[in-house]
């Protein structure tokens, strides 16, 4: 027994933020914002636009492409870090938007640009124990209403979408091999949002206090570092796991923070370029959204066939970090 993934959905909002756009807002240029993360283009989420609405308009395409009716499913989970709001969850939106009044349980995930990763282990142990069968998992963000557009270390690495996938138990070989995740609390001030929570709640929020507690910031330097060799690290152990070597990986689906992170994790692993794709240039940094949309990218692009071995790997804010292997089917 397994766990396949036998969909894959994405969403991608209309609306572009341009590097030319970031010209006009914060001191930056299209060549400076290009040579340090390789990213052209952000999409963004249009007004009154919220993380459901992305979650579940590709939560429907991973089930179109399932061939699954969404009261087929036995639960919803949404990775975000940027829910509509603190309750409900957004996994209960999208549950109220795809199938309502069937009870079909949901919840959430916060582990940041690594929540796809833990959500793919949670979901695999709830599917390996028999508790459920058929999941759909989605990472969805609309980051960019956390970014301030004042700061340009944080506001030129940031888009939103979201990416979905259809996870049920099979009795075939291959899908989902080792899964490992991790986390490292006492560097949660390297990539934060302080305001908003029960330590810094709305009641307080003064303008004449320091506004960076109320949008997302970032030590970009130390995380830098921490980030590849994080990646480096869960990325072999999940090979070692299941015995593949780098040679026997087609393709590592790495978090798109940026290219010269994405490139690093690649040369540290000693994967070839072409093995290692990348949107990042069109997409930016979409947190938990980046490796679902990256794999239905794929997909629909026919990079991705059957008995392919696939490495994912990614890393967020907490700090937090995942990987993953997965042998296509």
């Amino acid at each position: 027994m397994s766990v396949f993934i036998r969909g894959t959905g994405a969403d991608k909002p209309e609306r572009l933020l341009t590097n030319q756009d970031l010209e006009k807002l914060v001191d930056t240029d299209d060549e400076w914002i290009f040579t340090r993360t390789g990213i052209r283009t952000r999409h963004l989420a249009a007004e009154g636009e919220a993380t459901s609405d992305l979650a579940t308009r590709a939560g429907q395409r991973a089930l179109d492409d399932a061939g699954v009716d969404a009261s087929e499913l036995d639960l919803i989970v949404v990775a975000t870090l940027s829910p509509d709001m603190l309750t409900p969850s957004a996994a209960n939106l999208v549950q109220r938007n795809l199938c309502p009044g069937l009870g079909i349980p949901s919840f959430d995930i916060n582990a940041a640009c690594s929540g796809f990763l833990y959500g793919l282990q949670v979901v695999k142990s709830l599917i390996d124990s028999g508790t459920y069968r058929r999941v759909l998992l989605v990472g969805g963000e609309t980051i960019t209403r956390f970014v301030d557009y004042q700061d340009r270390g944080t506001c030129i690495l940031f888009g939103d979408a979201a990416g979905a996938v259809v996870l049920e138990h099979g009795d075939e070989a291959g899908g989902l091999g080792s899964i490992r995740v991790g986390s490292d609390g006492a560097c949660h001030d390297l990539i934060c949002l302080p305001g908003g929570g029960s330590l810094r709640p709305p009641t307080t929020y003064d303008p004449a206090d320091d506004r960076a507690d109320w949008f997302l910031r970032m030590q970009g330097n130390r995380v830098f570092k921490m980030a590849v060799q994080s990646m480096e690290q869960v990325a072999k152990d999940v090979l070692a796991d299941v015995g593949w070597t780098v040679d026997d990986v087609d393709l590592v689906l790495a978090h798109q923070a940026n290219r010269r992170i994405i490139s690093a994790v690649g040369e540290r692993l000693g994967v070839p370029p072409e093995k290692v794709p990348m949107n990042v240039a069109e997409m930016g940094n979409t947190s938990a959204a980046s490796i679902p949309v990256l794999l239905d990218d794929q997909c629909r692009g026919g990079q991705i066939r059957p008995g392919q071995r696939i490495l994912m790997v990614g890393f967020g804010a907490g700090l937090t970090w995942g990987a993953a292997t997965l042998e296509w089917t």
